[in-house]
């Protein structure tokens, strides 16, 4: 069994939370949190500092492994953090059980696989990624870092997601698509062609907003 810290207790900490005590026999037994007193107990797990605490936490094995729980709103803040603790303190990597992943894909440091998901040949998931529930990553796809996928996102194949990208629920991506780092795909879009400009894009096909 690991124990797992969560930084960010809030709802996507929760969920995650949920899903690791359901699906497997790991435990998380710790939150970090900013934003709440110490000692603050949420889902029967206590908050024990906040983000300058982890190291320390960690040296005085108070935990094993660390989770980034925080939201595609803030995803600077979540690369930060990251960057911040790879090769002071071990990153979890959690699949959901009932996902399908190919024996050839690859799950990077600190990402969150959600219920459902299918992760097909020679795809990429690099690190700290979050796809929630439902989502489809066809062959040879690179997901790139800290980026954060709604649920039921279809990827096509031979498709380069950059990092720190938000893919909006129901959105579709077909193949031999490159996606810039910081772009975010509204709800149900529809990419059909590159994108090489960071911004907000929507509809069907998906225009730039802003």
């Amino acid at each position: 069994m690991k124990r797992i810290a969560i930084i960010g207790s809030g709802h996507l900490g929760q969920q995650i939370a949920y899903h690791i005590h359901h699906d497997s026999s790991d435990k998380v037994v710790a939150f970090f949190d900013e934003f709440q007193p110490l000692n603050t107990i949420i889902d029967q797990i206590p908050v024990i500092g906040g983000n300058q605490d982890v190291i320390t936490k960690y040296q005085q094995n108070e935990f094993d492994v660390i989770l980034i729980a925080i939201g595609y709103k803030h995803l600077d803040a979540k690369k930060e953090l990251f960057q911040n603790l790879e090769g002071k303190v071990p990153f979890h990597t959690f699949i959901h059980s009932s996902c399908y992943r190919d024996q050839s894909a690859s799950i990077g440091q600190g990402s969150v696989i959600y219920p459902g998901c299918v992760i097909d040949q020679n795809v990429t998931i690099e690190d700290n990624v979050l796809m929630n529930i439902s989502c489809t990553v066809a062959h040879d796809t690179v997901i790139g870092k800290h980026s954060f996928l709604s649920p039921s996102v279809a990827i096509a194949g031979f498709v380069n997601v950059k990092e720190q990208c938000i893919i909006g629920i129901n959105s579709t991506i077909i193949d031999n698509i490159t996606m810039t780092a910081k772009t975010q795909i509204g709800g149900g879009g529809v990419v059909i062609k590159d994108i090489d400009e960071p911004g907000l894009y929507v509809g069907n096909p998906v225009k730039f907003i802003r």
